[in-house]
């Protein structure tokens, strides 16, 4: 018992310019473009602030986010690796930041095909707290790619919002 501290696998750095190029391709890759539309909103995620989950030098995991008065809105996250607890300690970062800047909740919005991110959510201690009917017929118009069909074959319709109060 007592040893040396276990040094975490990874860190979490804030996006610099040195990963800005790897964080939108990522986004581009998982996301069909570096546009996210949320609620009606389209964000360029390109020039959101955020934070990078860095394993021995390489990017492993990456959440955005924009902040707007008391609120900061969890734009994208994404993670390299399952299971090591870079999605959750990118969830904290973002936290943190929000709590810093003083809002008042972190929430996000997922769509109604991603029950692991919604199961994913809850256990970090977000709370479900809409369901927008049909919100996606909006989000197509904006961002035309947009697929008619999501994980498993689930028609996409509807986004589910989530929060954490601060």
């Amino acid at each position: 018992m007592g040893g040396a501290p276990v040094k975490p696998i990874f860190e979490i750095v804030e996006i610099s310019p040195k990963y800005r190029e790897w964080a939108t391709g990522l986004i581009r890759d998982h996301w069909g473009s570096p546009e996210i539309v949320t609620r009606g909103k389209v964000h360029d995620t390109s020039r959101l602030r955020g934070f990078v989950a860095v394993m021995q030098g390489e990017p492993v995991g990456l959440v955005t986010y924009s902040i707007h008065d008391e609120e900061c809105e969890m734009v994208s996250l994404d993670s390299l690796m399952e299971g090591i607890g870079i999605g959750s300690a990118l969830v904290g970062a973002a936290a943190r930041k929000a709590k810093e800047r003083g809002c008042r909740r972190l929430w996000l919005i997922t769509t109604n095909d991603n029950l692991d991110a919604v199961y994913f959510y809850q256990k970090r201690g977000f709370h479900l707290v809409a369901v927008h009917r049909n919100a996606l017929e909006e989000t197509r118009r904006l961002k035309p790619g947009l697929p008619m069909t999501g994980i498993d074959g689930i028609p996409l319709r509807d986004e589910i919002e989530l929060e954490l109060l601060m």
